[in-house]
């Protein structure tokens, strides 16, 4: 069971009245968010309350009636899949947290200078979110927040999001070994196998991960891998 001094609140109005759970809220929000199926580790207490703060329980009849049963963990369910949960500053610290490191990365991804057409590093852009006092959404998804986001940047920072297609030329004999890592790393536009063993073929990659692409394959080859950037578009 979940301490009860660290549990904070799930509660559900509903049927104009208040009914409320003490829950863990790391626990509980993934249960709420279908990332978890166990109940166990989730409930400071079994008892349902129509005020947990002053300690006064639900009545079963008004369970009974709203939800058709009064069973603690049936009601308990409910309340967390349809209610709302209090989140503790820590955890929206946490999740602000996650939300900027996705963007930043997103950005670090798909954007280039573009001046020389080539990606700047992590760390640069991380300096200009600071530089340009950027603040995140806690209410927004981190995908929502992108393009705003750039405008910004774009004030302290020459970026733009690019896509490029390449053309890639893999010996035989790197070939098979190869092809997991463009897969894994490009969209494949189209391939082919010649007669030799070689693999031939033509990706879009977001601008951003042009260099981590050429090295990763240029490393796996010892430099024999051919490749040439056929086009360039703005994102």
């Amino acid at each position: 069971m979940v301490d009860v001094d660290k549990a904070v609140i799930a509660r559900l109005k509903t049927h104009g009245d208040i009914f409320e759970i003490l829950v863990d809220c790391e626990n509980a929000l993934l249960v709420k968010q279908k990332r978890k199926e166990n109940f166990d580790d989730v409930l400071a207490s079994e008892k349902i309350f129509s005020d947990a703060k002053k300690g006064i329980f639900a009545s079963e009849k008004k369970m009974q009636e709203v939800f058709g049963t009064s069973a603690p963990l049936e009601v308990a369910k409910i309340i967390l899949q349809k209610g709302d949960l209090q989140v503790t500053a820590a955890h929206r610290s946490k999740e602000t947290e996650e939300k900027r490191r996705k963007i930043l990365h997103y950005i670090h991804r798909n954007g280039v200078d573009p001046r020389t057409k080539l990606p700047h590093p992590l760390k640069r852009i991380e300096l200009a979110f600071d530089e340009a006092k950027i603040k995140i959404d806690d209410h927004k998804d981190s995908m929502e927040q992108v393009q705003e986001i750039l405008k910004k940047l774009q004030l302290i920072l020459p970026i733009r999001f690019e896509r490029k297609q390449v053309e890639i030329r893999i010996p035989a004999q790197h070939a098979g070994r190869c092809f997991g890592a463009v897969k894994g790393m490009a969209k494949i536009i189209k391939e082919n196998w010649e007669n030799d063993g070689s693999w031939k073929g033509v990706v879009e990659i977001p601008g951003g991960m042009q260099n981590e692409l050429f090295d990763k394959l240029n490393s796996m080859t010892q430099g024999s891998v051919a490749i040439e950037i056929l086009k360039i578009e703005e994102a």
